[in-house]
Order: structure tokens, then sequence, then C-alpha cells
């Protein structure tokens, strides 16, 4: 019996999850299924240039396994550029990533990123230095079942 897939952390779904080549009509074309992991693999490796180390920390997997997905979703874009197939986005074991919440105390902005990027060193809106977690994002924190190792993965089998 094979191992289970291990929860991977993904930074958010994406928005467009099916492209086709202009001017084939959708009933004669091959599809590829390429899963929510593999396109954030893509996109943190090529996309914003990470090395495999930091990137597979990201995601919440061993550099190796990041690897194996990054060169899986490769292939995959490949087979569909060179023969003209559709690909659809979709599936997958994954977790979307928390968001944190920052305020600027000098402009009283607040904006949202990721865990697992660096924080934040200035604020986006005035350039201000005098930045803290949002108060709603910190009484959030402190709330039942919170703790590391909680939240729910989306186990989506196709």
């Amino acid at each position: 019996m094979a191992r289970p897939f291990k929860c991977r952390r993904i930074g958010c779904e994406p928005g467009v999850s099916y492209f086709k080549p202009r001017g084939i009509p959708i009933s004669r074309l091959n599809e590829v299924n390429l899963t929510f992991d593999e396109l954030e693999s893509i996109r943190l490796a090529d996309l914003e240039g990470m090395y495999q180390d930091a990137a597979a920390e990201r995601m919440n997997v061993s550099r190796q396994t990041f690897g194996n997905i990054v060169n899986c979703a490769r292939r995959k874009i490949a087979d569909v550029l060179v023969n003209g197939k559709a690909i659809r986005i979709e599936g997958g074991v994954y977790q979307i990533a928390q968001m944190r919440k920052f305020r600027c105390s000098e402009c009283a902005h607040v904006w949202e990123t990721a865990y697992g990027t660096v924080r934040a060193g200035e604020c986006p809106e005035c350039r201000g230095k005098n930045i803290h977690r949002a108060q709603e994002d910190r009484d959030h924190e402190r709330g039942v079942g919170c703790g590391r190792g909680r939240r729910q993965c989306r186990r989506i089998q196709l």
C-alpha cells in the first residue's frame, strides 16, 4: 500500500482554473490536470525564483518532494505547450496558508500577508516603519483550535 500524501501548503487557489489553445474547440482537445500543489511549486520556483529548500519549507514538504512536484508540473506544462492540449487546475492534497494582518501606526493602513513569508518591513501605503500585527489578528490567534497542526487539509482526489 502506498504512503498517503502529506498535506501541502499553498498560498491561494488561482482565480482561473482552465486554459486552452486559442481557436480549437474544447471538444477536440485533450486535457492535462495540474494540481494546486503543482501550480504552487511552479509559482514559487519559476515565478518568484525561490531556491528549492526555501520553497519546500514554504509548502511544508521536504526538498526532495518539492523537486519531484516541480519536475512533474514542468513536464505537464511542456506537454500542454508542445502538443496543444488544454490544462485544468484542480485537485490535490493541500491547505491554504493562513494570512497575517498588519497595521501601520502612522497611517492606520491594514494589509495581509501569507504565513511563511518575510515579515513586512514597511507600510505599503506610507512607507512607515512603525508596523505591528493588527489587533483582530492577534485575538484570533488566541482562539481555541488555532494551535499548530490543527488546520484542516483539503483532500481532493480525482
